[in-house]
């Protein structure tokens, strides 16, 4: 990597994932004091995959511009910071490029490729608050391996904002130059050397059909529980 390209990334990265942090009303890793979050609505349970608008839902597990490794907790009543070994995860890279968080009512099962969670996506744009409820439009999947397995993530924008005109992968590429290639090496990266491959990036139907099949997937295992 020449200096002049990884001063560009830099750059590109800091304008793309760091935008406004600050938004996130001083919710930061260095500040926030517990373990958990509680939320008023089950999470898993409590918000339809693709509402009635036709975008979808998207929980906030991780504010852009932080480190901290949130997650959905298993009973869905809010979320736990993530423990590895006993201890309180922190990303060893750089920040979240953008807002991280899963699609609730959905699972990939393993004859599809998935690992029977909730569908990963990551929000461009601005950050949001941990546990924050919000409709955004997706526009494409980063393919990834992690380990071997598949862990694919989900791209979307919100629905207003300086993002919003933006529809696919293609389209994000002519405006914001070297956007997903951020994207891409953040995730290719943030674990560590060798962790994490990318296979390249699909297109929002690619996005669709994935969230489709998860959901319906959930639903179909509801309905078998009853």
């Amino acid at each position: 990597m020449t200096y002049a390209f990884a001063k560009r990334l830099k750059v590109l990265f800091l304008l793309l994932g760091l935008l406004s942090t600050a938004a996130c009303s001083g919710q930061s890793q260095d500040t926030q004091p517990k373990d958990e979050l509680l939320t008023e609505s089950n999470i898993l349970l409590g918000y339809d995959a693709i509402p009635a608008t036709g975008q979808i839902n998207l929980v906030i597990e991780i504010p852009a511009g932080t480190q901290q490794k949130w997650e959905a907790m298993k009973s869905g009543e809010g979320l736990v910071w993530d423990r590895k070994n006993g201890e309180l995860r922190v990303i060893s890279y750089l920040p979240y490029p953008g807002n991280y968080g899963m699609i609730p009512r959905t699972l990939l099962p393993k004859s599809a490729g998935g690992d029977g969670d909730p569908l990963d996506v990551i929000l461009l744009g601005s950050g949001l608050e941990r546990g924050t409820v919000v409709q955004v439009h997706p526009i494409g999947v980063l393919r990834l391996l992690d380990g071997g397995e598949q862990d694919d993530k989900i791209i979307a924008v919100p629905l207003t904002g300086p993002l919003s005109h933006i529809s696919d992968i293609e389209q994000l590429d002519a405006n914001y130059k070297g956007a997903t290639d951020i994207i891409e090496i953040w995730f290719s990266n943030y674990k560590g050397p060798g962790k994490m491959e990318s296979l390249g990036y699909a297109d929002a139907k690619a996005a669709w059909d994935m969230i489709t099949l998860a959901s319906e997937a959930f639903e179909a295992k509801v309905m078998d529980s009853k």
